[in-house]
């Protein structure tokens, strides 16, 4: 009779797993979450987490890059529409709004911004990916505001970086705003009124 093979089997779902961490990092941050956390929410041992993903930091990071690349399909996808300036920024913050009072423990915010720069003082990996992720928020909405000069919605003059970086501000705070409590209400008239001003 055949022994049971020692371990866990590679049976599982990396996307899912990796899913699973962010969503468990978003909820206690770095340095709250322990490896019994994400073994526990992925359903895999130490070995097999370590196998799969590399060390705490390092599951951590890749969190990071999955939540990033969904942040990024958003911002093409309004970059790849015909969407005027003030429809296209509405419809950014609408889905930044959706996502971050999402989460089955109430309002969960941004995952970068809310659990990101806590770590950033202290470590220059996490403080890179920071910058990164806020520097494509910025280059994305560059793009946007750009092609909102061609089409002569705003003013040959204006300053599309500056605008940019504007209108992420009004991101962040929106997540920051989801954290503490604000209605969904109060975030969408905050949003509203950035996207009709912001130009």
């Amino acid at each position: 009779m055949s022994k049971s093979p020692r371990g866990r089997p590679r049976a599982y779902d990396p996307e899912k797993a990796l899913t699973k961490a962010m969503e468990t990092f978003w909820a206690a941050g770095f340095t709250g979450t322990s490896l019994d956390d994400l073994a526990a929410a992925t359903g895999m041992n130490r070995p097999s987490l370590y196998a799969a993903f590399g060390d705490k930091k390092s599951i951590y990071l890749k969190s990071l890059d999955l939540y990033t690349e969904g942040l990024r399909k958003v911002l093409v996808a309004i970059l790849q529409s015909d969407m005027a300036l003030t429809e296209g920024l509405a419809a950014f913050y609408q889905g930044g709004i959706d996502l971050y009072l999402s989460g089955e423990n109430g309002p969960r915010g941004c995952f970068v911004s809310c659990t990101a720069p806590a770590e950033a003082v202290v470590d220059d990996d996490i403080r890179t990916v920071l910058k990164d992720v806020l520097d494509e928020i910025d280059r994305g909405l560059e793009l946007l505001y750009a092609k909102a000069k061609k089409r002569g919605e705003i003013s040959e003059d204006a300053d599309a970086a500056a605008l940019a970086r504007l209108a992420g501000a009004v991101l962040h705070s929106l997540a920051l705003r989801a954290r503490a409590g604000e209605t969904r209400a109060g975030l969408e008239t905050i949003a509203r009124q950035a996207a009709k001003t912001i130009r």
